[in-house]
């Protein structure tokens, strides 16, 4: 028999106001162990392309619709999910209005970007948004 690891898709939801004011990203309460903060994310369905997977995941965690902005990147470290091995592929997207938690988030959060609480993400999320914040930094440089 074949194993591979599980295929899942997190976004990093940026929060956008009715006048296009960044208000800061959106981080879930996990329902599930392990317990704690994450980003909003789930597993990818066969059939079903990453794109979707990310856009529907949204939708049932923080009632949102999103539209996807660019690929961050791919995280695959065998550690980064103490259940088992997953792969992650992250995606910046962005959203108009106030997320809800629900199905596997209890309840979810916008934070500003410098009041991230790294220290109480589960996973590698922690990485993940000091790779986003990092990309961030660059953008906004070359402006």
């Amino acid at each position: 028999m074949i194993q591979t690891p599980y295929l899942s898709v997190d976004g990093i939801v940026e929060i956008y106001d009715e006048q296009e004011v960044f208000k800061g990203i959106v981080l879930i309460e996990r329902k599930n162990p392990p317990q704690g903060l994450a980003l909003p994310g789930g597993f990818v369905d066969i059939g079903e392309t990453v794109e979707h997977a990310l856009v529907r995941e949204m939708k049932e965690e923080i009632s949102l619709d999103v539209q996807i902005r660019s690929l961050l990147g791919v995280y695959s470290d065998p550690s980064r999910d103490e259940r088992f091995h997953t792969v992650s592929i992250v995606y910046v997207c962005t959203a108009h209005g106030i997320p809800t938690g629900a199905d596997d988030a209890k309840e979810a959060f916008v934070y500003p970007l410098d009041r991230l609480p790294l220290e109480m993400l589960v996973f590698d999320h922690a990485v993940i948004l000091r790779d986003y914040l990092r990309r961030k930094r660059e953008e906004d440089t070359t402006l």
